[in-house]
């Protein structure tokens, strides 16, 4: 038995001297170069505050909407679907919102015409009388692109085509009002 106590001690005490050694050999070596990091000429777009908001076009009613660089007004990019309650009890509020912040704020309403049936889409519209724009995605591509993934998703844009925020859901009439506040100084 203790030929068998040696030889694992000693096999440990080998294993322990050949960690020391490479941890060593890792604690003493020299740096690698790191090479440096590229700065690109166009900035990080995506869907978190502070990266530029993905640019699109939307056309509707023989006029295109336009959303990516520096505009005149801030924008809230609202995405819903016909079907979604919470769009439902938000689109009052947003109604009321774009009207009262109309100098500053413009606010687009996105329809995700790829999850819903147009004509309801359209139903929703007249329904609860938007007063902003209503555009048709109707592939999903935009909603895609801003990585869409509930509705209602209302993303807020500053006047330099900056995400500010996106809010996934509904937000108390309260809650919304202060962020656009936020958002265009007002």
């Amino acid at each position: 038995m203790r030929a068998i106590n040696k030889r694992n001690i000693t096999v440990l005490a080998v294993i322990v001297f050949l960690v020391f050694l490479a941890v060593e050999r890792i604690t003493k070596s020299e740096p690698e170069a790191v090479p440096a990091i590229q700065q690109s000429a166009e900035p990080e777009s995506g869907m978190k505050a502070g990266l530029v908001a993905p640019a699109f076009s939307l056309q509707e009613g023989g006029k295109i909407y336009t959303v990516g660089g520096s505009r005149d007004k801030a924008v809230l990019l609202n995405f819903w679907a016909s079907w979604c309650d919470p769009c439902q009890q938000e689109a009052p509020t947003l109604n009321a919102l774009a009207l009262k912040y109309k100098n500053v704020l413009d606010v687009y309403g996105i329809n995700v015409t790829s999850q819903d049936y147009k004509p309801n889409a359209e139903r929703f519209v007249r329904k609860y009388m938007l007063a902003f724009p209503i555009m048709y995605d109707l592939k999903g591509e935009v909603f895609d692109k801003y990585k869409g993934m509930v509705f209602p998703t209302n993303v807020l844009v500053d006047k330099n085509g900056v995400v500010s925020e996106v809010i996934l859901g509904f937000l108390s009439p309260e809650e919304l009002e202060k962020k656009i506040i936020t958002l265009t100084g007002s």
